[in-house]
Order: structure tokens, then C-alpha cells, then sequence
């Protein structure tokens, strides 16, 4: 899944989480082996995260509004530095003065940095800032534009000062997933990851029945993971540092004590979208799953012509290659399949592996992930917008993952509503957590208080594979009577067009919320027309793309837009639907309302 946000609401969109209870940094002498079965009885005074948390664990706001805060990186002296983003994900909106790099320190012990300090490229030295950091040697590592670049950190000083040196250059970008995370084992070698630039390697990306190009040629640039020295600069990208392939999108990694390495996987969209007669509506919703790999050398992990299929447990052909909507295995009996899977479209943003002891020893050794939240379950409620705990044995998952932290996204999860969005995580020398936020740029702490210790922890299992969608929903259940902004603004009060009707109005709000035709817009558009990181805003009157007459509203629906202007990805034709000429006139009637609806009076 992709991460997105829409022009108006991108203007939110950072968040770094961080949660940190000062009880939490004197932890009890007892064993902390046996987390509390009920609420913790020892409260977290400082606690001003609204997070939902095992019992005996404790979130602090360790910092906020840093910019769009993607991973981050703890050094030994306890200094915490993020990477920042910039661009068309968040709507193009100002960066922050003064770099895209951002060091944290809580010099008071109050668990909330008290210096931040920004470096590194800015926009007026070309950057846009990117998602991956890392430390090595006295070195801060991180992603900018098509490079990696890396800084010395020398003295006493919180940042570098010097310019920086450049590791590797000419990383692909563009296309669906132009990130490029990265981790750097004890040895120096550095693995990046190249995620793709389409969705499934169709001819046409996105679109309704398109093929899968055979061979794949983007594999060839893309999609896998690429290895390279960390102790060398200059480096240029090429296909020979290529080391597995048929990943679609890694952003999590995670390194064991024995030198294993685990990725995430993000799964493919719009199953039911682009291919309606071998999937179900609700399959939109359910499948594929999210992966945990474990990472080997030349290794072949599916994509583009596999995904793992989250009922019969196994990667299965695609349909962009031959498949039948989940029964035929054909060439994917011979790729690798993932060590633990995931609910579809949860978009797993980040991973760290809990190597400290400050946390119960449950879990030490295995994975905490950052879900950044779906958008392609729509019509159905969203799912994800957590950091979901798994724990590992050796090589392999061992039992059911949990929902570690949740409550990120308040009331309703979904890209345009969403307050906060877990990006990415890191662990402190001291044992604490820290998840970070790409809409509001917040940093949370989260730190292990203690409670009693009989019994084994009281944990929320996460929702099984093959739980079903649900019913559509646009929002999740709220009042009538006006508690949201939205309020008042459905379809039977909204203006029509000229050469249109009401009915086409209504009809027209069905099409888009997904109720008829196939396939939802608000995925893209966000549930109230507001926009989100893969469609602009549809309330305003800038348009991308025509003029915004009811006309030209309907002939954009039904070519797509190939080439977006401000966007990452395309809008297929007909959104990737069957749409009949009728269904077409009524979408574009309800767009042209949102557009011209009249502004609530100030009075």
C-alpha cells in the first residue's frame, strides 16, 4: 500500500510518535518478565498521548510538529535523529527552515526533548528530505532525493556541522514508491530498499484488466532490495548491487543478533478494483495480506506475479499473470513465501527489532511495526493507523501478532481524517520506544512502568487474516445531528448541475462511496471529496485536469489521468471501474456539487 495524503489535509501530515513515562526511566528491581494482567496500578501522570497501551506501559509527546517525520535513528548518548519529507505526498506544502534532518535531545530527563536541532539539505540547496536514516561509525546516514548522504558527527556537537559526503547516487524515484529506507548491519553493508514504480507491472498501472508486463522490466531497476558498502562514498546506482527481488515495497527492516534480517512487505491494491469478474467487492477490503519476510541472499520473494493470498495461505498468481482469483499457484510455488502475514492493506511503514531490557522479556527478540493505516479498504472501514508487536523464533514467527499501540488516528481511521499516522520506529539505549508521525510531525515515547507479576500479559490479539470486511461504511458510526464537520452536507442538500438532476446527484454519491459501480473514489478522494495523498481535494475550485465544468468533470472520469500533475500515481479510467455512460453523468453531477457547495455561513 502507498502512503498519501490530499492537499488539505496534508497540511496535518507528520507524525512521529513518541511515548515515554518519566516512572518508565526508574524502572522496579523486580522481574519485569511478567507484565500486569490488569490496568497498571502505579498511573502515567505524564501520559498526554491518548494511546492504547498494555498494562505497565506508559506514552509521552516526546516532541511535535517537526515536519513530516518518516524513520528514525537512536544514538548512544541518547540523541534521537529523524528524517523529514517533502513533496507531492503532502500536497506540496512548505517545508521546515533549516534542513530535513532533525536531532532530538531531553537534556532535563523530563521525557520531552528539550533541543532540536534541523541540518542538512534544505529546499534551497535542492532537497525535498526522504525516509531513511541510519547511524554507522560516527556517521548519520540518511536519504535525500535520489542519494544517500552521510554526515560525521565529531565533539561534543548534537548535529554535524561539515558538508556531507555522498554514498550512493542515482536511486530510481519516481513512480508509486520513490522512498528509499535502509538499514546497515555491523559489517558496513548497506541495505536499500528500491520499491516499486507501479502497482502490479500492469502495461497500463491501475487499470481495469490491464496485463502484466512479461517479463517484468522494472524488476530489473526495482522491486528488491539493493546492497552496498556503507564505508565507501561515491557509489552509483546499478543493477549488479541488486540482492533479493520480487518486493514490492520494503520500509521495515530488522537485524537479530545472529545476523538474520527481516523486511516487510507491503501487499498490492485493487484486486476487486481492476479485475471485478474474479473478485468480490469486500476482497478489495481483505485481500492481499502484509508480509514479514526473512530476507536471503538472491532470493525471489513473488512480485508481480505472486501475492499472498490471506484465506488459503499462500502466494497465488496474480491476475495480471494468469490468475483465477486465488486457486492457481503456478510459478509461485517456487518463490519465497513471507514468515508471517498481516491484514490486508494495513501498509507496514516501519520495523524494529527489541534487542533492550527496560520492556518485559516477552519481548525481547522480536519485531514492533509501524502500520501507517490502509486507504484501499474503502468502501469498508479502514484498518491499521497501530505498531503491532511480533514475536519471533529464531527464523520464524512464533504465534499470533498483537496490537501493541493503537489510537493514533483518533476517532476515524482513514488518510484524510486521520490525526496522527505511525511512519516509523526506533529503539533508545535506555529501552524506549519511539514512533514517529507523518501528518502532525509528532514523536512518541513509550517506556515500560511496571505492574504485577503474576500472570501472563493481557494482550490484544490482531484481527484474524480471514475476518470479513464488514459493511461499507463512509465514516465511522457517528450522530446526525451535526458532531463532525461534515454534517449537513449530504447529497439531497448539495446543488446540481445544469443538464443534470437530483437523482443523478444521488445516484452519483452511491458510485462514488462504492455502493454502486464497483469501486470506491474515496479511497483516492478522501470520504467527504477533501482529498487524500493519492487524489486532490474535489471541495475547492482549482482543478488539475479540465476546466471544472460538469462536462469536463465527466471526461476526465472516463479517460483517467496517465500522468499526474502534482500526484504520484495515476487515476485509471473510470477510477478502474465498469462504469456505464449513465453511472459516468451521475459521478461527475455529485463531484461538480461537491465543488459548488456553498460555504457555511460565518454567522
Amino acid at each position: 500500500m502507498r502512503n498519501k495524503v490530499g492537499n488539505r489535509a496534508l497540511l496535518f501530515a507528520l507524525l512521529v510518535l513518541t511515548v515515554v513515562c518519566l516512572g518508565g526511566l526508574l524502572a522496579p528491581a523486580h522481574d519485569q518478565s511478567k507484565p500486569s494482567v490488569e490496568a497498571n496500578s502505579q498511573s502515567c501522570p505524564n501520559d498526554d498521548t491518548g494511546l492504547k497501551l498494555p498494562a505497565g506501559f506508559c506514552a509521552t509527546v516526546f516532541a511535535d510538529n517537526i515536519g513530516h517525520a518518516r524513520h528514525m535513528v537512536v544514538a548512544p548518548t541518547g540523541i534521537l535523529y529523524a528524517n523529514t519529507w517533502s513533496g507531492k505526498y503532502y500536497g506540496n506544502d512548505t517545508p521546515h527552515a533549516g534542513g530535513f534532518l532533525v536531532g532530538l535531545q531531553d537534556k532535563s530527563g523530563s521525557g520531552k526533548a528539550d533541543v532540536i536541532e534541523r541540518f542538512g539539505e534544505t529546499v534551497q540547496t535542492g532537497g525535498a528530505g526522504g525516509t531513511g536514516i541510519g547511524l554507522y561509525k560516527g556517521w548519520i546516514y540518511a536519504e535525500n532525493n535520489d542519494r544517500i548522504l552521510r554526515y560525521s558527527l565529531s565533539g561534543d556537537s548534537m548535529v554535524p556541522s561539515g558538508p556531507a559526503d555522498t554514498v550512493v547516487s542515482g536511486l530510481p524515484l519516481g513512480g508509486d514508491h520513490p522512498m528509499h529506507p535502509f538499514i546497515i548491519n555491523a559489517e558496513g553493508s548497506m541495505y536499500v530498499d528500491l520499491g516499486t514504480a507501479t502497482n502490479s507491472c500492469q502495461l497500463k498501472n491501475r487499470t481495469l484488466k490491464s496485463p502484466g508486463v512479461q517479463p517484468c522490466a522494472e524488476l530489473e531497476t526495482r522491486g528488491g532490495i539493493w546492497r552496498y558498502d556503507a564505508n565507501k562514498t561515491n557509489q552509483t546506482f546499478s543493477t549488479a548491487e541488486r540482492f533479493a527481488t520480487g518486493i514490492r515495497n520494503t520500509e521495515g527492516f530488522g537485524i537479530d543478533s545472529s545476523g538474520r534480517m527481516f523486511v516487510t512487505q507491503h501487499g498490492r491494491d485493487q484486486l476487486h478494483a481492476n479485475w471485478p469478474d474474479l473478485y468480490k467487492p469486500e476482497q478489495e477490503a481483505t485481500q492481499p495480506a502484509e508480509e514479514l519476510l526473512l530476507l536471503r541472499a538472491k532470493g525471489d520473494y513473488g512480485w508481480p506475479e505472486c501475492y499472498y493470498d490471506a484465506f488459503v495461505q499462500k502466494l497465488v498468481l496474480a491476475p495480471e499473470y494468469g490468475g483465477d482469483g486465488g486457486k492457481t499457484i503456478g510459478v509461485c510455488a517456487n518463490k519465497i513465501a513471507p514468515i508471517a502475514a498481516f491484514p490486508a492493506h494495513w501498509a507496514p511503514n516501519a520495523m524494529v527489532l527489541y534487542d533492550k531490557k527496560q520492556f518485559p522479556a516477552r519481548y525481547r527478540g522480536g519485531v514492533f511495526i509501524a502500520f501507517h493505516g490502509s486507504w484501499d479498504r474503502a468502501p469498508y472501514a479502514q484498518g491499521g493507523y497501530n505498531v503491532v508487536f511480533q514475536a519471533l523464533d529464531g527464523g520464524r514467527a512464533s504465534g499470533q501478532c498483537e496490537i501493541f499501540a493503537d489510537g493514533f488516528a483518533g476517532s476515524v481511521k482513514s488518510p484524510a481524517r486521520a490525526e496522527h499516522r505511525p511512519s516509523g520506529l526506533a529503539v533508545g539505549p535506555d529501552g524506549a520506544l519511539y514512533v514517529s508521525d507523518d501528518i502532525r510531525g509528532r514523536i512518541y515515547r513509550i517506556v515500560y512502568h511496571g505492574g504485577s507479576e503474576s500472570g501472563a500479559a493481557k494482550v490484544t490479539p490482531c484481527p484474524s487474516l480471514t475476518a470479513p470486511a464488514g459493511n461499507p461504511v463512509a465514516v465511522a458510526a457517528q450522530p446526525p445531528e451535526g458532531t463532525h464537520p461534515d454534517a449537513g452536507a449530504a447529497a439531497n442538500n448539495l446543488p446540481v448541475p445544469p443538464g443534470a438532476t437530483r437523482e443523478m446527484v444521488l445516484l452519483g454519491e452511491r458510485i462514488y462511496r462504492g455502493q454502486v459501480g464497483g469501486a470506491a473514489c474515496t479511497g483516492c478522494h478522501g470520504v467527504s471529496g477533501q482529498g487524500t495523498p493519492l487524489g486532490p481535494d474535489l471541495t475547492g475550485k482549482k482543478w488539475l485536469w479540465s476546466d471544472g465544468s460538469y462536462a469536463g468533470i465527466a471526461k476526465t472520469i472516463t479517460e483517467g489521468v496517465s500522468q499526474p500533475k502534482q500526484y504520484r500515481s495515476p487515476m485509471p479510467p473510470m477510477g478502474g471501474a465498469q462504469l456505464t455512460p449513465d453511472q459516468v453523468s451521475a459521478l461527475a453531477a455529485y463531484v461538480w456539487s461537491l465543488s459548488h457547495r456553498a460555504s457555511p455561513n460565518p454567522n
